[in-house]
């Protein structure tokens, strides 16, 4: 226990400027920048022997809080992978990418691409656009987007068609469709739901309403 008290002494001293208030089976240390000062306990044999753990303290709110020291975790598991590699055990790391949403505009008015992709851009997601079906298709080869704002009256392939074609399509049978159009009869309605398209919106859409749909869809409540 004397050579916890010493050890805890000099590094508080030697990393944080500490000074040591008083002694006996624990330390007091201050930090003579900030007048902040911690009562630091040692713990029982079991938690003293986990690499990493300095002590203990308890915070003015009644909470034990356990202090670390990150020279010993380090070093356990420098030694853990060393001694993977010994054993001939491949050690693969993987950078993990933040994943950013895209969705395609789909519709033949340019005026409504430029204003769903301004929205859009607005609430930090990447946007692809196309003009009709038949560009959206092609496009669909190059990226595939989380969502898809579909339009239905649109030159050389409307909506309904692509949307048949992607729900045919093991690769984008999975991506939602939200069709927006002014198309708002029922029968529009129980053609998309028999395609297979997820939600309905009318023109002139309203944003919150749209963006509340996409949250559902792509279940980005809780990201």
């Amino acid at each position: 226990e004397g050579a916890f008290r010493d050890w805890g002494y000099e590094l508080a001293r030697e990393e944080f400027g500490a000074q040591l208030l008083d002694g006996g089976p624990w330390h007091s240390f201050k930090n003579p920048h900030t007048g902040r000062e911690i009562v630091v306990k040692s713990v029982g044999t079991q938690v003293a022997s986990v690499p990493g753990i300095f002590g203990a303290t308890i915070l003015g709110d009644g909470a034990v809080v356990l202090i670390l020291d990150i020279i010993p975790m380090h070093r356990a598991y420098v030694q853990k992978l060393e001694n993977l590699k010994a054993e001939g055990v491949e050690i693969v790391q993987e950078v993990e990418e933040d994943h950013v949403t895209t969705i395609m505009v789909v519709d033949d008015s340019i005026t409504m691409r430029r204003a769903g992709e301004r929205m859009l851009v607005r609430n930090e997601f990447e946007v692809m656009t196309a003009k009709d079906g038949l560009d959206a298709l092609n496009k669909l080869q190059e990226q595939k987007p989380d969502l898809m704002l579909l339009d239905i009256e649109m030159p050389r392939m409307d909506g309904f068609e692509l949307a048949t074609q992607m729900k045919q399509s093991d690769r984008f049978k999975d991506i939602p469709i939200i069709m927006i159009t002014s198309r708002t009869g029922q029968k529009h309605k129980d053609r998309a739901k028999e395609i297979g398209v997820e939600r309905y919106l009318g023109k002139p859409y309203q944003e919150l309403e749209l963006l509340e749909n996409i949250n559902e869809l792509l279940q980005l409540e809780d990201a």
